[in-house]
């Protein structure tokens, strides 16, 4: 089952994003999937202020993953520069996917045979300049 949301700013992708984050518990995995500019990192940042975390959100992409410190942590990568899954086994992804905190996984289909069956999958499309369709559910990640 998949819901579908449209957002027609950023404004309400990051509200989208608050909501979502007041519903995660620790350990839950958010795998975000989309093209480059629909929102991935907009929606973090809601989730991030959702769970009462005041830390500057940013895109991790030349890091890899940015801590965001908290009663429950969000551990937030960036796997847009990854070859394959490889590479995140390297840096010992385990350790925070299974961990306390909250994963949240920017181009979590470079990874795909790593996320859980149980991660909340999360994909954009953009449908305009501000438009997007934000569809969360249970499907398969595209290898």
């Amino acid at each position: 089952m998949t819901i579908l949301h449209k957002t027609v700013s950023q404004a309400e992708t990051v509200k989208l994003g608050e909501t979502l984050g007041k519903k995660l518990q620790p350990g839950s995995i958010v795998a975000l999937t989309g093209d480059l500019g629909a929102g991935k990192t907009y929606l973090t940042k809601g989730i991030v202020k959702g769970l009462g975390l005041k830390a500057a959100v940013r895109s991790p992409t030349f890091v890899i993953m940015n801590i965001y410190p908290g009663k429950t942590p969000v551990f937030h990568y960036d796997c847009y520069r990854l070859k394959d899954e490889t590479d995140m086994e390297k840096i010992g992804y385990e350790e925070y996917f299974y961990g306390k905190g909250i994963t949240v996984i920017e181009w979590a289909d470079r990874i795909p045979g790593l996320i859980p069956e149980t991660a909340i999958k999360i994909e954009f499309k953009i449908c305009g300049e501000n438009e997007r369709e934000i569809h969360i559910g249970n499907f398969r990640l595209k290898m």
